[in-house]
């Protein structure tokens, strides 16, 4: 149904370059850009402008606000957040939520993923042999960094930093006043090959579901919309937080069905069972 038409993919930070290709080859469409509208207005990932609600929230206001800049009907918006997994705190990870929204036919198809492949990290550094450990750890420099003179600095932040004599001069420039620097991982899309390789599998999801029809009403968007824990533990039985079911939904006319052992697998391995390998 969406064959032929211009989608709108609001962003400011080179994500068209994995979603429009995708898009076009998925649907059909001709993806446009965004150029005048400054998504940093709804938050920035160094504070300068805090995030207002959360990320699925977010991503409708961003999605909405370009169409409604440019007076269109087809759009996309991407948001990402990122800290500690909410299963393995220790371990770093990335939330994006990616909307398609249609305004004529008042539909709007959300997708979401959960990864732990991200070089999300920040340190309060001193030393330079410490900050070149840092910097390699985070992939750096194909993966730019961020150095400001504390960690809720709001002002003095220097972004993009994407060679190492830069990065040593930044570090100089702001460590000056207390004897460190607060450096961290610029998770910007274009700054970030590994988050944006995360959001091109969000972008396949997404065009998978928009092609996937409701059973019941035949609208687009048909698809995971929740998921229920608790497959057995093949050694004691117990519930474990692998994935049991997946709730199935319409985001149209809310008709929904339950898909269990999803996966394939009806028992999950002792190792990830909280009671034999607590």
């Amino acid at each position: 149904m969406f064959a032929g038409n211009k989608v709108l993919i609001v962003s400011k930070h080179g994500k068209e370059k994995v979603i429009a290709p995708l898009f076009e080859q998925g649907l059909g469409v001709t993806c446009i850009i965004s150029e005048n509208f400054d998504t940093d207005l709804l938050g920035t990932f160094t504070g300068e402008v805090e995030r207002a609600s959360d990320s699925l929230t977010t991503a409708v206001k961003k999605v909405s606000l370009g169409l409604e800049l440019y007076n269109h009907d087809l759009g996309i918006a991407n948001e990402g957040s990122f800290g500690p997994h909410p299963n393995t705190p220790f371990i770093p990870c990335d939330e994006e939520i990616m909307i398609f929204m249609d305004r004529k036919h008042n539909l709007q198809i959300t997708e979401r993923i959960l990864s732990v492949e991200t070089n999300f990290s920040a340190a309060e550094i001193q030393h330079e042999d410490d900050l070149l450990q840092f910097a390699t750890g985070a992939m750096f420099p194909t993966h730019a960094l961020i150095i400001r003179e504390n960690k809720d600095d709001k002002h003095r932040i220097i972004k993009g930093i994407t060679n190492w004599e830069y990065l040593l001069q930044a570090f100089h420039q702001m460590k000056k006043n207390h004897g460190m620097a607060y450096v961290e991982t610029d998770m910007r899309a274009m700054y970030n090959p590994t988050r944006m390789s995360v959001i091109e599998k969000l972008t396949q999801r997404l065009i998978h579901k928009i092609n996937s029809p409701c059973p019941s009403c035949h609208s687009p968007g048909f698809g995971v919309s929740e998921v229920k824990l608790g497959l057995p533990c093949t050694q004691c039985g117990s519930p474990t937080r692998s994935i049991l079911i997946n709730v199935l939904r319409c985001e149209k006319c809310l008709f929904q069905k339950e898909e269990m052992y999803p996966h394939h697998k009806t028992v999950e391995d002792a190792m990830y069972c909280d009671f034999c390998n607590p």
